[in-house]
């Protein structure tokens, strides 16, 4: 099966908004550090569901997302296929609140590194600062990094 998401990485004065997923201990992400986002809705674009989703994690209203790549994780779950549209949004609105997935704080962009991420948003988060366009395949085995490759397009 085949599950489509988005990835937003939220940017402000040289720090990044992320969640840390510690609310729900079935959750798959459990204990990681994410950006904002989730999985698109049926007739939803990935920028309607990015700022959707963003709104609902954060309460905070995008303004003009910037898509900056597109990840693939084969049978990432076990069983499903994930393909992510990733964007980075430095124009928003609104006041942060609360978010029933995971704890949400301002990280400076110098310690994301440091945080529990998984091992492939390691490698793909540098690509963010970038002028081209991503598209990268990460391959997880039982939740363990494996490999990567990646292509980068001229806008």
């Amino acid at each position: 099966m085949i599950k489509l998401a988005t990835l937003c990485y939220v940017k402000r004065g040289g720090k990044t908004l992320m969640m840390h997923r510690v609310k729900r201990s079935t959750d798959i992400h459990y204990g990681k550090w994410n950006g904002l986002g989730g999985k698109l809705l049926p007739g939803e674009t990935p920028e309607e569901c990015v700022i959707r989703e963003v709104r609902e994690e954060s309460g905070l209203r995008l303004k003009r997302p910037e898509l900056k790549g597109f990840l693939t994780f084969p049978g990432f779950d076990g069983e499903d296929d994930w393909y992510v549209f990733v964007f980075v949004a430095r124009q928003f609105t609104g006041r942060r609140g609360a978010c029933n997935e995971g704890n949400l704080s301002w990280i400076p962009d110098s310690k994301l590194k440091a945080l529990p991420l998984w091992e492939g948003d390691r490698i793909f988060m540098k690509w963010l600062t970038g002028r081209k366009f991503f598209s990268g395949k990460f391959v997880y085995k039982k939740f363990h990094f494996t490999s990567h490759q990646v292509c980068f397009y001229s806008a």
